[in-house]
């Protein structure tokens, strides 16, 4: 017989990546798909109980996913991406945080009615977002880069804080009521140094072992796990709550090292968060009790929830930002996008017990009240972003464009044409007389590598959702393709054909199936699509109608015709290729580069009606 534990954990893993998919499917946010599984396999039907099942596993595997989120949501914080926006991320961490923490407080007094020093605990927890509901959050709205760094560095940096401003409200609080003497509190400042410490040491250290050469490139990406895990919970041991610090600092200390190897385990860390996010939302709300729930719906939660997000989280930004160059547009994005996650459900449900123990009963609520914050700011900021960012117009959102890497010809009337359709498009090269042509056409473009450190960090890639690699040079185009495929996705990187005609076939000198699809069809190359510009081929769009099937289309034109792209009534932009699965069909419009002689068809039967009309005058 299938053991329970075996078959939660089964089960926890296909309702998680299966919501992951359903939000992908759909266009929903993932968060809010992950909860609403969550709550109807748990407290609604009753199917599972993963704090029942796991028993005293429970909390540390939490424990444990968490500090993995959080390091790698902090392996992305690049100094570089200061930029332009340090002075803003400061004032919103410090004094934004600090005037949260306040307000959030008297709120939770006044409002939901907690004694202070609940008040005080819950107000410094809650002044978290977090990586896992912000990231997600972002990759959707596709914002501009200034408010999407910003959302996405407040989300970082004041995620451990959160956590720990409440231990030291806790500590505090005991202080002030007799309960403990100053030496705690001394001592809670200084475990909260050396986790930061540790975190630097452990990121140094493990940057000089992989310069160094010491540990093999397969053996990384599990090197860095263990070790994240070893740092928090080295610092959790000394002082409880301090171990997010540690992973944290750990986390940014690497992703300022300049390590080469750095971005490969960022894909890999992301492929892991994904699963420990989806699992976690769903034993998280699963694990939730009916009674719970039922005070979610109580007037003075609903009252406290609503002030935090359209008064307390406003108030916060806005006062805080005073002076720091951000536009009105960007402060009430940013003011109004709060939700919170993993981090205030878990950390609340330790002060929860804490906090009872020592006799404040009113403390009973933090699990409901924590859970109506978080349901509330993700249902509503998850909907309401990306509609927010188009109104303020803060958004990228519109067609999807493309990254063309290579600027020639083809990839100057590709871009044209792309134009046309107002489609996003830009070209990228290194080679600042290959892009004179593209100078001249009047193309946006970009002057620098794609492969460069600098360019990362320099051009914003958020408005193009392909990758088409087109240079004379095909190993450099596989190599973009390889690196690019884990951000853009497989079915959205292409590069033009390696191959070239070889007796009854085709043969290439660069293995075809290293990154990136083949665009259009191997037998043409790129020295193929510039001959047909040289011999006069031109880009014409099609459009499928009821009584023009894609069967006729097919039928008309000859096998030199180049089938480029297609847009789709909805907007969405489908590159050809020999692996593409979509079929064309009424309403789309199709592209193709079409040898003269229809143009000239075209203009022979335009000549001789001018010369019938004027014969009949």
């Amino acid at each position: 017989m299938l053991p329970i534990e075996l078959f939660v954990i089964m089960l926890i893993g296909v309702l998680g990546i299966g919501s992951q998919w359903i939000a992908w499917r759909y266009r929903l946010p993932a968060i809010v798909v992950m909860s609403i599984t969550g709550l109807l396999v748990g407290p609604v039907f009753g199917i599972i109980d993963p704090a029942e099942s796991f028993g005293a596993l429970y909390s540390p595997v939490i424990s444990v996913a968490v500090a993995i989120i959080l390091f790698e949501g902090s392996l992305n914080l690049n100094f570089k991406e200061l930029r332009g926006i340090g002075k803003p991320v400061f004032r919103i961490s410090t004094l934004g945080a600090f005037i949260a923490w306040i307000l959030g407080s008297l709120t939770a007094h006044y409002v939901a009615g907690l004694s202070w020093a609940v008040s005080f605990v819950i107000g410094g927890l809650f002044i978290v977002t977090g990586p896992t509901v912000i990231m997600p959050l972002l990759r959707q709205a596709k914002l501009n880069p200034r408010p999407a760094k910003i959302l996405k560095w407040e989300g970082i940096i004041v995620d451990p804080f959160g956590a720990l401003l409440a231990v030291f409200a806790f500590k505090v609080i005991e202080f002030l009521t007799d309960t403990q003497d100053i030496t705690q509190l001394l001592l809670f400042i200084a475990a909260s140094i050396f986790a930061v410490v540790l975190g630097w040491a452990f990121g140094r250290g493990l940057g000089w072992v992989f310069e160094e050469g010491h540990v093999p490139e397969f053996l990384k990406s599990p090197v860095v796990v263990v070790v994240v895990i070893f740092c928090f919970t080295l610092a959790d041991i000394v002082m409880h709550e301090t171990g997010l610090l540690s992973v944290t600092a750990m986390g940014i200390t690497l992703a300022n090292l300049g390590i080469s190897s750095i971005s490969d385990m960022r894909h890999f860390k992301e492929n892991i968060t994904v699963l420990l996010t989806s699992s976690i939302f769903i034993m998280l709300t699963a694990s939730l009790e009916r009674e719970t729930l039922l005070q979610i719906f109580s007037p003075n939660i609903i009252g406290y929830v609503l002030l935090m997000m359209i008064a307390v989280r406003p108030l916060s930004i806005f006062l805080s930002t005073i002076g720091t160059g951000l536009s009105l547009n960007e402060k009430t994005l940013i003011g109004w996008i709060a939700p919170r996650g993993i981090v205030a459900l878990t950390v609340s449900s330790y002060f929860a017990t804490i906090l009872v123990d020592e006799g404040y009963q009113d403390a009973e609520i933090l699990t409901a009240l924590t859970f109506a914050l978080v349901i509330f700011t993700v249902v509503a900021h998850g909907f309401s972003i990306g509609w927010l960012a188009k109104k303020l117009k803060l958004s990228s959102e519109g067609h999807p464009g493309a990254l063309l890497i290579g600027s020639n010809r083809f990839t100057v009337e590709l871009s044209r044409s792309l134009t046309k359709a107002d489609i996003p498009v830009i070209i990228v090269d290194s080679n600042w007389e290959n892009l004179s042509i593209t100078r001249k056409a009047g193309v946006s473009f970009y002057y620098g590598d794609m492969l460069s450190e600098q360019t990362e960090h320099i051009l914003d890639t958020i408005p193009y959702d392909y990758l088409l690699a087109v240079t004379d040079d095909l190993a450099y185009n596989s190599l973009v393709c390889t690196t690019f495929v884990p951000e853009y996705g497989r079915t959205n990187v292409f590069k033009i054909s390696p191959y070239t005609e070889y007796g009854n076939g085709y043969a290439s000198g660069v293995v075809s199936k290293v990154g990136g699809r083949i665009l259009f069809d191997k037998k043409f190359n790129l020295q193929d699509l510039l001959q047909k510009l040289d011999d006069g081929y031109v880009f014409r769009q099609t459009t499928l109608t009821e009584q023009f099937s894609h069967e006729q289309y097919v039928a008309e034109k000859d096998d030199e015709t180049v089938f480029l792209y297609l847009i789709k009534p909805s907007g969405q932009l489908k590159f050809y290729s020999e692996e593409m699965r979509t079929v064309p069909s009424t309403g789309d419009k199709i592209i193709s580069l079409t040898p003269p002689t229809k143009e000239k068809e075209k203009i022979q039967a335009k000549i001789e009606s001018i010369r019938e009309d004027e014969s009949q005058k």
